[in-house]
């Protein structure tokens, strides 16, 4: 008997600078027939195409923050998923998770785009229950639990002003994925991934240069993960594998220093992401890259 899928594919690694290379911030969660979806950065839609991937077909929906390049692609992913051909075909309401905020987020959406809903409503005989929004705003816990696939949201360290910020926990078929959601070091991030079998976490990179010569440089510090502080997360929760993803390179810092940044302290194993890189989650995590 074949063992149930469990698979996490980075759809978005990028932060919100515009690259062809690394689209903005969103990742697919695929366990037991279920289809979930982390974030809706920029491009999401093109990549959740690429993967032959519905948009219609995502069962759930979550947020991690209302920062922009967590949020841009969203209307694009509602809109363009009510649409009848086969890319969309949403039938029911989209189901969203995520902070408190997300219904006046939703709403505003509903509004702004009101005339197109209408007119295609009318036109097209697209379905409104498509079009409609499931909201659930919820606190830390669990979030989402069906068929044995288990969300746990809990709150992260964005910053003192981007409140509340959450990374999420996903358990299924006796693992766990954890996803730091944007965050500098976290100890509830260290607590959520302890002997995780996957943990994602954020990481941006600046020169020492950089920070000496522009010490304003210093408040991206005090908002994401540099890769000191994420090889202490690394070390303190002894993930099987770890892999980066919202990556910042800032003043002309590359992959290599990030790498050798992290090498210097943690020794375990660790990727890259990249776009539509996938990891298989079963005895051992699988890494899996495609081309873009």
């Amino acid at each position: 008997m074949s063992r149930p899928v469990f698979r996490v594919t980075l759809l978005g690694t990028g932060t919100p600078i515009p690259s062809a290379e690394r689209f903005g911030p969103s990742t697919l969660v695929e366990a037991g027939g279920q289809r979930l979806l982390f974030d809706f950065g920029r491009g999401v839609t093109i990549r959740l195409a690429q993967l032959q991937v519905p948009l219609g077909s995502i069962n759930a929906h979550f947020l991690t923050h209302f920062h922009s390049d967590h949020v841009n692609g969203l209307p694009d992913l509602w809109l363009t998923g009510w649409l009848r051909p086969a890319y969309g075909n949403r039938n029911t309401p989209m189901v969203i998770y995520g902070p408190p905020g997300l219904e006046q987020l939703t709403r505003g959406l509903t509004d702004a785009f009101g005339r197109d809903t209408e007119i295609r409503e009318a036109d097209e005989h697209d379905p409104a229950a498509g079009i409609a929004f499931e909201v659930h705003e919820a606190g830390p816990g669990v979030m989402y639990e069906r068929d044995g696939l288990k969300v746990i949201a809990f709150v992260n360290d964005h910053g003192a002003l981007v409140t509340p910020s959450y990374g999420y926990r996903i358990e299924f078929a006796g693992h766990v994925a954890v996803l730091s959601g944007d965050t500098r070091y976290s100890a509830e991030v260290v607590r959520q991934s302890t002997n995780a079998d996957l943990l994602v976490h954020c990481v941006t990179v600046i020169p020492d240069d950089l920070l000496r010569q522009v010490p304003a440089y210093q408040a991206i510090y005090s908002h994401l993960a540099s890769p000191a502080d994420a090889a202490r997360v690394f070390r303190e929760a002894h993930p099987d594998l770890a892999v980066f993803n919202h990556i910042g390179l800032n003043g002309g810092a590359t992959l290599d220093d990030l790498v050798a940044r992290v090498a210097n302290s943690y020794h375990g194993r660790f990727v890259i992401g990249e776009d539509l890189m996938a990891i298989d989650l079963g005895a051992q995590p699988v890494v899996i890259t495609r081309p873009k």
